[in-house]
């Protein structure tokens, strides 16, 4: 029976089969050698629940997250869209204003190629500069680009800084700017002599804005990043890719907030009624179209510029093709960057219906984009109406 005893103690890991089989050998007395299988039953369970052991990754071929670009296997119909359907007005260029007449000629040629009618350069400056900007873009091609003028903030703890920055961009109005653009710089990085950030809704700025309702010119300006930028840079950031190939991008250990700095564009707004603004971006609020409608609503002279967003609409084309529709006087086309390669894809949200096709640049957007399928007359509205309204001075014989 010693055999059988220590059969019990080997056994004993299989709990209530091992007991129970242990009570079926000492009533029937089985013979050793079958004990002796049995008692391998143990090993050969625990090789059953573990299973083969996992394959490793073939390390020949190292890869990081930031390398890793599937190419999709989904076959759906669509086609790209290199050409706009209508000519439209980019209000959101930034484009050296005094370029070598080869590269602009060139430009001139991707421009037509696109059906881009007429670019709006925001970084058009101040004084001679911009005098000297627009007239080479007009002696080479009249009626092809629009200028808007810049302010110069580092006067900003003079008393009489408002009124002074006011009477230049008049100046400049008479030079022949279009309209005001502010760079992000405001309300982020521009302190004042105390070392104070310089909130976007500063009184000392006031004047400004008032001469630009005054002149009757836009105020298209950008404020603050997306709000993921301020987020900790963890497994749940949506712009982790972003962040880590752009580190300097990030606002973590910043001493404002994005709410902060949004809150405050809007709050300019609201002051100044009689100034048109159009908030770049979409105004960072494309992923919550929702609350981006109910800003809309509440503040009447504001509108928006799809610069280097089209990524939130096209992930949201339900949702996104209603905003578009119910909106379409308030949003206007702009691209930011000039690279004549990416905007078809500006166009294929716009105009088609096709589905999971990518983003021009992964880093902003690691989803794929879908088209909203909008009607011409919203098209229309976006791509040039709502800018020859709001803009003062762009050739309307340009457009249907």
């Amino acid at each position: 029976m010693r055999s059988v005893d220590r059969l019990d103690r080997r056994m004993r890991p299989l709990g209530s089969f091992g007991h129970l089989m242990h009570r079926r050998v000492r009533a029937r007395g089985i013979a050793l050698p079958i004990l002796a299988l049995l008692a391998a039953v143990p090993t050969l369970a625990g090789q059953v629940r573990r299973g083969p052991p996992p394959a490793r990754p073939d390390t020949t071929l190292p890869m990081t997250v930031e390398d890793y670009d599937p190419r999709s296997t989904l076959v759906v119909p669509g086609s790209p869209v290199p050409r706009a359907a209508f000519p439209f007005v980019d209000v959101h260029l930034h484009l050296r204003g005094t370029m070598p007449r080869e590269e602009l000629d060139q430009l001139v040629r991707d421009m037509d190629a696109l059906n881009l009618a007429v670019g709006v350069n925001l970084s058009g400056g101040s004084g001679a500069w911009l005098r000297d900007q627009i007239e080479a873009f007009e002696t080479a091609y009249p009626g092809r680009f629009v200028v808007f003028a810049n302010i110069d903030f580092q006067n900003i703890d003079d008393p009489e800084f408002g009124a002074l920055a006011a009477a230049q961009l008049e100046r400049d109005v008479e030079a022949g700017a279009r309209g005001l653009k502010i760079f992000k710089s405001l309300g982020m990085w521009i302190r004042d002599g105390a070392g104070e950030r310089v909130p976007v809704d500063d009184p000392r700025l006031d004047p400004i804005w008032a001469k630009a309702g005054e002149l009757g010119i836009p105020v298209l300006i950008h404020s603050a990043d997306p709000a993921e930028f301020w987020q900790p840079m963890d497994e749940r950031n949506e712009r982790w890719l972003e962040l880590r190939l752009r580190p300097r991008r990030g606002q973590q250990r910043s001493d404002f907030t994005f709410e902060q700095v949004l809150g405050e564009q809007l709050n300019m707004f609201r002051r100044h009624p009689g100034t048109t603004f159009i908030a770049a971006h979409l105004a960072w609020l494309g992923n919550d179209l929702g609350r981006l409608g109910q800003t809309l609503d509440e503040i009447p002279n504001m509108n928006v510029g799809l610069g280097a967003v089209i990524y939130e609409p096209g992930r949201q084309p339900r949702f996104g093709h209603e905003f578009f529709v119910e909106y379409q006087d308030r949003i206007l086309m702009g691209k930011d960057s000039w690279q004549p390669e990416e905007y078809p894809t500006y166009f294929r949200v716009l105009e088609s219906a096709d589905e999971y096709f990518p983003y021009y640049r992964r880093y902003h957007a690691f989803w794929r984009m879908y088209g909203l399928d909008l009607p011409d007359e919203v098209l229309r509205k976006v791509y040039y109406e709502n800018a020859l309204r709001i803009i003062p001075g762009i050739d309307r014989s340009r457009f249907p």
